[in-house]
């Protein structure tokens, strides 16, 4: 905890010194978000976060950014009366450095710019959902808070040619997903299966990351935009890796002759290709944009071994799969806004068998000078499969109700009702309909 303030100290004491000789600027936010469950009362979610951001320049060749989050963020986890003593177990902090980079304006070329540092890149033209974006990982903390991505040290260079854009970058160092974690992470995790008449005594997982070698962990993207017809275009390329763990391998060691046993399981992140293109525009008053990402796998082997016995098969083929977004949003005469999106494979989802449908959509209307914001209905609806769609289908609707009382605060009221049948990441948490209250304050 004191490390976290004095690193905090010195950087406002480096950036005061520096905001008095050169054009400098501080600004952030304060946030709390609290949630409950509305069937048993229980609290879900209790999170208290400072954000800080300072950038600025000493003169017009480069700039410089920063972003750091300081949250309060969890319960206590008292077991014993030692724990009292422990304020990191009563209040649980942290500090996340979202970014902090360097940008070198025509950086030994009339129209090169480089940005050096860790950066979050996000591309792609849709609204939050962008299967085009793949070189920083997901943030999935929020299993809600579609889009969040985490920084990643890297290069990105941008030459400018014309109505041109090229773009380049280099990650020489893999970063994984944050994955949803307590009442959440059923939605992107199925539960482990034993065959019939077995029963688990033991289970322990692990992860492999990728080697920190040039050939293992590195990865690559390129991009190409231009506008044309008032539409903004772009191409791109990854190479590097699924930022989600996948299966590869399960050990099932039997422990007894009545079907009891320890099972192990380990999971790695497989390479891929991702060839991507977007656009965005407006077609009359309706903005409009598209999104579609072709994924080309490294194939995966499966090894299953039970005792003594070693079964090999196919967890990930090297056939290529499409995710694809097409969106919209238009502002109706009466003030009432409408964003809506169709989603082709979420963010988890891999291989042309496992990719499902989304349907997201929102609502919106403004009263008394946009001091309130009424969401009436908003949230996403999934199909599993088409055939059957009564049955495999999953939906969460979120209301929301925000109320800025003064410049530069917001309260928001809002739920989360989640439904559905069949296995998919809604149905799974239907049984966690939740409240929240959160409060911002920007300056």
């Amino acid at each position: 905890m004191k490390k976290i303030f004095i690193m905090i100290g010195i950087m406002l004491v480096i950036f005061s010194i520096s905001y008095a000789q050169a054009d400098f600027s501080i600004n952030g936010y304060l946030e709390t978000d609290n949630r409950m469950l509305t069937d048993d009362n229980y609290f879900t979610w209790n999170k208290n976060q400072l954000g800080l951001k300072f950038e600025g320049s000493y003169s017009t060749n480069y700039h410089l950014y920063s972003e750091i989050r300081l949250r309060g963020f969890g319960f206590p986890e008292i077991s014993q009366t030692a724990d009292l003593q422990n304020k990191d177990k009563i209040y649980k902090w942290d500090l996340e450095f979202r970014e902090a980079y360097l940008d070198l304006y025509q950086f030994g070329l009339q129209d090169l710019d480089v940005r050096i540092g860790r950066q979050i890149i996000k591309w792609g033209t849709a609204d939050k959902l962008n299967p085009t974006s793949n070189i920083c990982p997901d943030d999935l903390e929020d299993v809600f808070n579609f889009g969040e991505q985490s920084g990643v040290n890297s290069v990105l260079a941008s030459y400018y040619l014309g109505d041109f854009t090229f773009s380049g970058v280099y990650v020489p160092v893999f970063t994984p997903a944050v994955l949803p974690s307590g009442i959440y992470a059923s939605a992107l995790s199925a539960p482990m299966e034993l065959s019939a008449g077995m029963t688990l005594r033991k289970y322990c997982d692990k992860i492999v990351l990728p080697e920190q070698k040039f050939t293992e962990s590195s990865q690559a993207a390129f991009k190409l935009g231009t506008s044309l017809f008032d539409y903004d275009l772009s191409l791109s390329y990854y190479y590097g890796r699924d930022d989600f763990p996948l299966l590869n391998k399960i050990t099932i060691t039997p422990v007894d002759t009545s079907g009891t046993a320890d099972v192990a399981t380990e999971m790695i992140y497989p390479k891929m290709q991702v060839i991507g293109a977007d656009f965005a525009g407006s077609l009359f008053d309706v903005g409009i944009w598209g999104e579609v990402a072709l994924t080309i796998p490294d194939e995966v082997e499966m090894q299953t071994i039970l005792g003594e016995e070693v079964q090999k098969s196919i967890a990930l083929k090297d056939d290529p799969y499409c995710k694809f977004v097409l969106g919209g949003d238009y502002t109706f005469k009466n003030g009432i806004y409408l964003n809506a999106q169709f989603l082709h494979g979420f963010v988890h989802e891999r291989g042309t068998d496992d990719l499902n449908d989304y349907l997201t959509f929102r609502f919106e209307k403004k009263f008394f000078n946009d001091e309130l914001k009424i969401v009436p209905i908003g949230g996403a609806v999934s199909v599993t499969d088409w055939d059957d769609y009564e049955n495999n289908f999953g939906v969460v609707i979120n209301p929301e109700l925000s109320y800025f009382p003064y410049d530069n605060i917001e309260m928001i009221l809002g739920a989360f009702v989640l439904g559905g049948k069949g296995d998919n990441m809604f149905s799974a948490l239907k049984d966690n309909d939740e409240v929240y209250f959160k409060a911002k304050v920007s300056f």
